[in-house]
């Protein structure tokens, strides 16, 4: 009897302690994850100032030590943003050490300069210190959820994996397209499946679908090509709008009212119509749909009777919403698109940029300027218009400071802190030991003080 009770009592606290995991797992999961603008902003940030020097590395944690000695003192050669992943080259290009980083919900990787840099931090996975491209002293901190180095095999593998980037000149949505027909999983699921979108997380989910007018359970083999299409067009402008601004702001301008920054994600109403918003969870993270800007559609197989019974099933659920790449090869040269993500449009032909300074940003440069000069139009018009620290004031003005719902990867804590207060970090001052000096004893005789 008693061991039935003791085996009782430690279900009860086994239960409690999954009870305990899953809030912390909520918890999580409502504050920021680095989405995938982030990481080309951030990408972009290193290849203008980083790539091309050499530094060296260190590990303050101790949990890449292994590879911060094997970059340490090599150039840094190229880096690369696929969606929320980033590589780093480092040595010579056709044989590299590659880091690969994820940032989690919480990353980053910050560039101070030398006289300002604070000291590690306990997450603090690598530090390169030596000079930018400027000639500047820089210290640069990274923190990641994942941090691991290989070769080519592992930066192969891993974009092996990935779906199509949005923020990439080498997506593919018609070959996106053919994957989505064949899936069963609802395209609310496959927007987050990095490896159909890559880049995407559960803000840009949410206001993707509401802009598209598509309900996030409708399955890929049911969705038309229309719906895809308007699905695409948005995941590209809202990404391209984040990368350039620095913030998830996805409200057009015919809609802009005060405070009101994003349509439906964590709203109890969609700020286009005015509607419920329902909430519900796939995979663990909450869903959002506008109950009037995007209708269920009950598609029905003539093939298979089973689908009515399916449809019964999903009504059912509703109860339960609430309201609220290819492989590179060592010997062929890698194509246009590849060179111009890992390293700007100096690694482009004069007919390459051209070419992309046509076909994306719609410029037609006079002839005859220089390569030199082509190249650096194209760089700017792919730059972000808004640095770092904008970014960081934009949302504390707008009452999101403390990286509560999006994370700015640019920045440590201190620096956007500072870009929030405006205000220029200083080095952190030198910790002593207090001492106690003990005051002198002042004699006193018959009532009078004797100094």
């Amino acid at each position: 009897m008693s061991g039935f009770g003791m085996g009782s009592e430690g279900n009860v606290t086994v239960q409690r302690r999954r009870c305990k995991i899953n809030k912390f797992v909520q918890r999580i999961l409502k504050h920021s994850m680095v989405e995938g603008h982030s990481v080309h902003r951030v990408a972009h940030r290193h290849r203008t100032n980083l790539v091309g020097s050499s530094f060296k590395a260190t590990s303050p944690n101790g949990r890449f030590t292994a590879g911060a000695a094997l970059i340490s003192a090599l150039t840094f050669s190229a880096i690369e943003a696929v969606g929320k992943n980033l590589f780093a080259f480092f040595g010579d290009i056709q044989d590299p050490h590659v880091v690969h980083v994820h940032f989690g919900m919480s990353g980053a990787w910050a560039i101070h300069p030398s006289a300002t840099a604070p000291p590690p931090t306990p997450t603090t996975r690598l530090r390169l210190e030596g000079s930018d491209s400027k000639g500047c002293q820089v210290v640069v901190d990274l923190s990641a959820m994942t941090c691991n180095i290989g070769g080519l095999k592992l930066y192969e593998e891993k974009r092996a994996k990935l779906g199509e980037d949005p923020l990439r000149t080498d997506a593919d949505p018609m070959r996106l397209w053919e994957r989505v027909t064949k899936s069963k999983k609802g395209i609310g699921a496959l927007i987050m499946d990095q490896s159909y979108f890559t880049g995407p997380g559960n803000i840009y989910r949410a206001e993707i679908l509401l802009k598209a007018g598509v309900h996030p359970e409708i399955r890929g083999n049911e969705l038309s090509k229309d719906s895809f299409d308007k699905v695409w067009h948005h995941t590209v402008d809202l990404l391209q709008r984040g990368y350039t601004t620095g913030s998830i702001v996805t409200v057009d301008e015919s809609d802009a009212r005060p405070g009101l920054r994003r349509y439906i994600y964590n709203s109890p109403k969609c700020g286009k119509c005015g509607g419920k918003v329902k909430s519900w969870d796939i995979a663990g993270r909450t869903c959002y749909a506008c109950e009037v800007c995007q209708p269920r559609e009950m598609v029905t197989s003539e093939k298979d009777g089973s689908d009515e019974g399916k449809e019964k099933e999903k009504l059912k659920k509703e109860k339960n919403k609430e309201d609220h790449k290819p492989f590179i090869s060592h010997c062929a040269r890698d194509d246009a698109a590849t060179r111009l993500e890992r390293g700007g449009a100096a690694l482009l032909t004069v007919a390459e940029i051209r070419k992309f300074l046509k076909s994306f940003h719609s410029t037609t440069p006079p002839k005859g300027l220089k390569k030199a000069a082509l190249a650096s139009l194209l760089d700017k018009l792919r730059a972000p218009a808004v640095d770092a620290a904008g970014a960081a004031r934009e949302k504390a003005d707008a009452g999101e400071a403390h990286n509560v719902v999006e994370h700015v990867a640019e920045l440590s804590r201190d620096q956007a802190r500072c870009a929030r207060e405006k205000t220029t970090p200083v080095t952190p001052p030198v910790k002593r030991k207090a001492v106690n000096v003990k005051p002198e004893k002042k004699k006193v005789k018959r009532g009078k003080l004797i100094e």
